[in-house]
């Protein structure tokens, strides 16, 4: 029996978790979901949008599963805090098209520093924010992204960073990966700016297969790779440390679709795939990826952000006729 925490949250968060656990319960695997409060809804109600026993929860599970939570200003975010709390410090985003075989890598991401480490002051009229990176930091992402793309056979390892502008936090990152590039004798290594990497994404992604990088750049790089595939609808993500693992989709929670029934749930149930591989349950996870592979490449059915007009539900359910 695998205890799962789930955090629907608000917004569209609930409607892409419901189909999501429905689909995991057909599995043979034994799941126990402890459904569990986050997000501004979380907020109105409890004066907090991330209450002790959410977190105590997510400490004490096999994974998580999280859906999604609308901001609220001057608060810290429930998601960024629960990674920090828990040490999830790799974010991992597959960016895969079902139509277009040129693109099929994944974006590495530093989870825990950068400029998501929460260190912002106000002195008058003048706002700073501190890029926090460390040696350990940028060791621990890059030595996970050498050892992913030896895991799924993967051929390069891509770093990208900003090293010419800050030479001394991205300059720690650039000459840490080539350290550990250095063990990595049959992987290629090289690296690119941030702005140029942004273009060659558009240009000729074929060439990517892993890119690790730090907290902000990732974040902006795995939304401009949603545009490659379509859709933020269809990327899924995984956060992973030590000690456990959360999974989400990469979009947010859309509070301008949120209870019409339209919002597209592929993102959260093949987030629900990443985390059944995180458990050892490889089989289950690669019966769910193929299902909705299926369903995007030989069904008419598609969510409005895919350019149709069938309902959440209705995708969830295609999906679980081809599992």
């Amino acid at each position: 029996m695998y205890k799962i925490t789930t955090i629907p949250g608000d917004g569209i968060g609930n409607e892409v978790m419901k189909p999501t656990v429905e689909i995991l319960e057909t599995l043979d695997a034994q799941f126990d979901f402890i459904e569990k409060k986050a997000g501004k809804a979380c907020y109105d109600e409890c004066g907090t949008n991330l209450p002790d026993d959410t977190i105590e929860s997510a400490r004490n599970s096999d994974s998580i599963l999280f859906g999604a939570v609308t901001s609220i200003p001057q608060q810290k975010s429930a998601i960024v805090t629960l990674r920090r709390m828990l040490d999830l410090y790799v974010n991992q985003r597959p960016i895969k098209s079902y139509t277009n075989s040129n693109i099929d890598f994944t974006i590495i991401r530093e989870n825990s520093e950068g400029l998501y480490s929460h260190m912002e002051t106000l002195d008058g009229d003048v706002a700073t924010a501190t890029r926090k990176i460390t040696h350990n930091g940028c060791e621990r992402i890059i030595n996970y992204a050498f050892d992913y793309a030896k895991k799924v056979d993967r051929n390069k390892v891509t770093a990208v960073h900003k090293a010419n502008v800050l030479p001394t936090t991205d300059g720690i990152f650039k000459d840490t990966f080539y350290n550990i590039a250095a063990d990595y004798k049959n992987i290629e290594s090289n690296d690119f700016y941030i702005d140029a990497t942004a273009m060659y994404l558009i240009m000729q992604p074929e060439d990517f297969d892993v890119i690790v990088t730090t907290n902000l750049f990732g974040d902006i790089l795995s939304d401009e790779a949603a545009g490659l595939v379509g859709t933020l609808g269809l990327l899924p993500s995984a956060n992973i440390g030590k000690n456990n693992g959360l999974f989400e989709p990469v979009h947010g929670s859309a509070p301008d679709i949120a209870g019409q029934n339209k919002a597209n749930p592929i993102a959260m149930i093949l987030s629900a795939a990443l985390m059944l591989e995180f458990l050892d349950l490889k089989e289950d996870a690669k019966n769910i990826q193929n299902a909705v592979e299926q369903t995007i490449v030989e069904s008419k059915i598609k969510t409005p952000d895919m350019g149709g007009s069938n309902t959440t539900q209705q995708m969830a359910d295609a999906i679980l006729h081809k599992l």
